[in-house]
């Protein structure tokens, strides 16, 4: 019997150690084969850590080489809410200075991490640091410092992350941000201090420099002047441009309202709109420069046929009312003298014998049609089309009127004359400079009159004041009434300057603009005219053009 027992007890006992063997098989099992790979995931957790680092962003440099946007450094002051020491004298003090920060704190009590604030005003560093509070903590991070203000509305901005937002820093933000790298390194899981290894796991790159036809030192000088215009009239708007025809180059393009770049915490977004490229407008009779160039090109005129401009300031042509400012032409004059005085009745005349091949002829300057510049929010503008023209757009199109162009659209059209017929595109990018087109879209003879023309309106017309001594200057003015609630009125007006300057190889376009000035009873010939002065001597000035 008891040799009976005993062999029992040893099969139970050689069972037991057969069950654990086996439990300790089947959880190795389960360890190393079944669940391998989320032990090993587990395992890397704990020496393995990846972080990733971002390039500092790539500057914008003027044409010259110097700096419109940059990076600098500003301070952040964070906490770490689910580490907090001193609760008791923080909240007091996040209370009192920095309110919306004690707000976020009790909505994420449980964070690791959060931003008491960012680019820290010397007030507020110097409040933190006097506090002496120690879970308050103060962090070096970059931001973009913009040293020519006036060029904010081209340069644009960036978000409190450096991420572009507006502008040309929104347009390139992917190569001017660059691409992060990626790391993996290995470290101690026991202590987690001692690092091993480092990988690169993923290859960044670095930011790409911008660099931009903007001349900083003029953008600044035609800025200033546009300011002193816009605060003698009490207007509410006002563009300048400034335009290389030769190679499409834009050298200076402000407007006003403006905004400080470098101060964003009050800033009103539609002041930062770059509204020579943005915004379009009904210009007035500095497009009949263009409606003169279709007529002379389409020989329907000659530059001496008398036109009879009737010495009034109201008549009725083909039944349709025109009106027009300049009733000091009496009878039958040259029609260069219709584009030299600006009288509506005159142009009216001639462009009737055009018909529909006048809307053919805008759409050949670039009107209509964007003109494809490297910047976010550009307009195309519109001209009526001769299906949807009245009795009167015909007229109308003549003298400003059922068309809206940019600024810049018009510096373009402008750019064709300069060039004697060729088109060419205008550019920010100096690294991506634009071809001029082969073909003349003009006949010789057409661009040599209209261009004798535009220099017979500075020297005896309406654009006196643009006379510089010793250069070329071939220029148009328009003034136009504002469309209010579906009427135009006469007491809101726009007055725009356009001009070729020329000496020798040397040629630029200039453009200027004044919207809705207090004062009443003005024209561009006393508005944007002496501005447009004002801006080419400064620029002849600064380009050392003797």
């Amino acid at each position: 019997m008891m040799n009976n027992s005993y062999k029992v007890r040893s099969g139970i006992i050689f069972l037991c150690f057969c069950l654990l063997y086996t439990i300790i098989i089947l959880k190795l099992y389960l360890l190393q084969i079944q669940r391998n790979a989320f032990f090993t995931e587990l395992g890397e957790k704990q020496y393995n850590v990846s972080f990733t680092t971002n390039p500092p962003r790539a500057p914008i440099y003027d044409r010259k080489g110097k700096f419109l946007a940059m990076n600098k450094d500003s301070l952040a002051a964070f906490i770490l809410p689910k580490k907090l020491t001193s609760p008791e004298t923080l909240k007091p003090f996040l209370k009192k200075h920095f309110p919306h920060a004690l707000e976020r704190l009790a909505a994420n009590s449980d964070a690791h991490f959060m931003y008491i604030g960012r680019r820290l005003t010397d007030e507020q560093i110097r409040l933190i640091q006097e506090s002496n509070i120690a879970d308050i903590q103060l962090l070096n991070e970059p931001h973009r410092f913009y040293p020519v203000p006036a060029a904010g509305q081209i340069i644009g901005l960036t978000d409190i992350d450096n991420k572009g937002i507006i502008g040309l820093e929104l347009l390139f933000h992917p190569s001017l941000a660059g691409k992060p790298t990626t790391y993996s390194l290995e470290r101690d899981a026991r202590s987690g201090h001692f690092y091993f290894k480092r990988k690169t796991t993923v290859e960044g790159k670095d930011g790409e420099a911008l660099y931009l036809t903007i001349d900083g030192d003029l953008q600044f000088l035609a800025h200033e002047e546009l300011k002193k215009t816009i605060d003698h009239f009490a207007a509410k708007e006002g563009s300048v441009l400034v335009m290389n025809p030769k190679n499409g180059e834009i050298l200076a393009m402000t407007s006003w309202p403006d905004f400080d770049p470098n101060d964003t915490k009050q800033i009103d977004m539609a002041h930062t709109k770059n509204r020579v490229i943005t915004e379009e407008y009904e210009l007035g009779s500095v497009i009949k420069a263009f409606s003169a160039l279709a007529a002379l090109e389409e020989g329907v005129v000659t530059i001496d046929e008398p036109i009879d401009c009737e010495n009034v300031k109201t008549t009725y042509v083909d039944g349709r009312k025109i009106n027009t400012v300049t009733s000091s032409i009496t009878g039958l004059v040259p029609f260069s003298q219709v584009i030299e005085k600006s009288n509506n009745i005159g142009i009216a005349k001639v462009v009737r014998r055009l018909g529909p091949s006048l809307y053919t002829h805008y759409k050949k300057l670039g009107f209509g049609k964007k003109t494809n510049i490297q910047f976010p929010g550009e307009r195309a503008g519109f001209v009526n089309p001769p299906e949807q023209w009245s009795k009167q757009s015909l007229f109308s199109l003549s003298y400003g009127y059922e068309i809206t162009a940019t600024l810049l659209q018009l510096a373009r059209a402008f750019c064709i004359i300069a060039n004697d017929g060729r088109y060419i595109e205008p550019t920010l990018n100096l690294k991506q400079p634009q071809t001029m087109s082969e073909k003349p879209l003009f006949s010789a003879q057409a661009i040599t009159t209209i261009k004798q023309i535009l220099e017979n309106t500075v020297l005896q017309g309406s654009a006196k004041k643009a006379r510089i001594q010793g250069y070329r200057v071939m220029s148009k003015t328009g003034t136009a009434n504002i469309l209010i609630n579906g009427q135009y009125s006469p007491d809101d007006n726009q007055y725009t300057g356009a001009a070729i300057i020329e000496k020798g190889n040397y040629q630029r376009v200039i453009i200027t603009f004044i919207r809705q000035a207090a004062q009443k009873n003005l024209y561009a010939s006393t508005v944007t005219i002496p501005l447009l002065e004002r801006v080419a001597e400064k620029m002849l000035i600064h380009e050392k053009i003797l």
